[in-house]
């Protein structure tokens, strides 16, 4: 291409965007009826269903001071497990412009998701070359969930909030740096683990600085607190704004962690989900077995010598603090695929396996094609035998 770089990223995001309107007409139109209405529903409507709603209820009414509960006394799903900076941008969209929900909803998901793409493609370059920036970025742009990324959720905003955020610690600006954690922490629950791939980045950096001897005395000692230990302890504060805000509106502690668990039907216990998942597979007992090989495998990938070598540290710091988190607190089911798109950074090592023009070809249109699975079986309303369905 001989266009700048960043045209050459919108070019990329706006083929895949069209890809993704095409999939989601497509399966509209053969949807079966759902709680939302009939079908047909029409592009905007359609994309802005499932936790589309929730984000438009925090659009138009904001939080309840007071947690709904259910008939044994438990919290019921509401609107506090959602994160507020997404739905404000529409309502200051629509405030100033008169526009439904429908519409500046999947609008401003849209936009924020062309804002991304420069801002991943300029992460990629500083540390691949432009040719495999602009191919890693095509892997991120079809990857198999990325079509939510279209739909009236916070995961675009997200994605170029986390992508702006990486790209300026990389480039040391760290005031900057601070101002968009914030936002990010704002938008989706991904604070905790970008705090700790920051303190063990300053950690390690750190100890490194030192080379294993003593730093000289307490003014060595503090020479350790630079700019990057401050962010991280900045980055822990950001991560608690949330639940803090939920605990001070509600004056609730847990009201946002039993809010989060109110979708499971059970309270947050680290790792639990996982193990329940395991024993389901595999029969009772043999859950942790399954936990277990699944992190080996993990370790295993992220330790292999192309990760290592293609991501610098505090992306590769990311991606671990991050899988980590997933490990602890998430409720293993549908979801989990769209909760992957954060890592999207592990497309640089998977680009820079192999140079073949076909190998990465293959990375895009798989990809591409794995979204008709994702939007034709999580998207539309398939109704279980026991109720509900699985959300995307």
């Amino acid at each position: 291409m001989s266009a700048p770089w960043w045209a050459q990223a919108l070019i990329i995001w706006l083929a895949s965007r069209l890809w993704g309107f095409v999939l989601f007409s497509v399966v509209d139109r053969q949807a079966p009826d759902g709680p939302w209405g009939q079908s047909p529903l029409g592009y905007s409507s359609f994309v802005s269903i499932w936790d589309g709603q929730w984000y438009e209820k925090v659009h138009d009414a904001g939080y309840p001071t007071e947690l709904p509960r259910n008939a044994t006394g438990t919290v019921a799903a509401n609107q506090w497990a959602f994160y507020p900076l997404f739905p404000m941008v529409v309502r200051l969209i629509t405030g100033a412009t008169g526009l439904p929900w429908e519409f500046a909803g999947p609008t401003v998901a849209l936009v924020a998701g062309f804002a991304a793409a420069p801002l991943i493609l300029g992460l990629f370059r500083e540390f691949l070359g432009s040719r495999d920036a602009l191919w890693a970025l095509a892997v991120v742009a079809f990857g198999p969930a990325s079509p939510v990324l279209q739909t009236a959720y916070a995961e675009s905003l997200h994605l170029a909030l986390l992508a702006a955020a990486l790209l300026l610690v990389l480039r040391g600006h760290s005031v900057a740096a601070a101002g968009t954690i914030l936002l990010m922490c704002l938008t989706r629950p991904a604070g905790v683990p970008f705090a700790a791939a920051l303190g063990l980045t300053w950690f390690i950096r750190s100890v490194l600085r030192v080379g294993g001897g003593r730093p000289g005395g307490l003014t060595g000692w503090l020479r350790l607190l630079d700019k990057w230990f401050w962010l991280a302890l900045w980055s822990c504060g950001c991560a608690l704004l949330w639940p803090a805000l939920a605990w001070w509106a509600t004056g609730e502690v847990g009201a946002y962690t039993d809010t989060e668990t109110a979708w499971r039907g059970t309270s947050l216990v680290p790792f639990e989900p996982w193990l329940r998942l395991g024993n389901r597979f595999f029969g009772v007992g043999l859950g942790w077995l399954a936990v277990l090989v699944l992190v080996g495998l993990f370790a295993l990938i992220v330790t292999t010598r192309v990760v290592r070598e293609t991501l610098p540290l505090i992306a590769w710091m990311w991606v671990v603090c991050y899988a980590v988190y997933l490990l602890a607190f998430l409720h293993p089911q549908s979801s989990t695929f769209r909760l992957l798109i954060p890592v999207f950074v592990v497309a640089a090592p998977l680009v820079a396996v192999s140079e073949s023009k076909a190998y990465r070809w293959g990375l895009v249109i798989v990809g591409a094609l794995l979204q008709l699975v994702w939007v034709g079986y999580l998207w539309q309303w398939s109704p279980l035998p026991q109720g509900g369905d699985w959300p995307p």
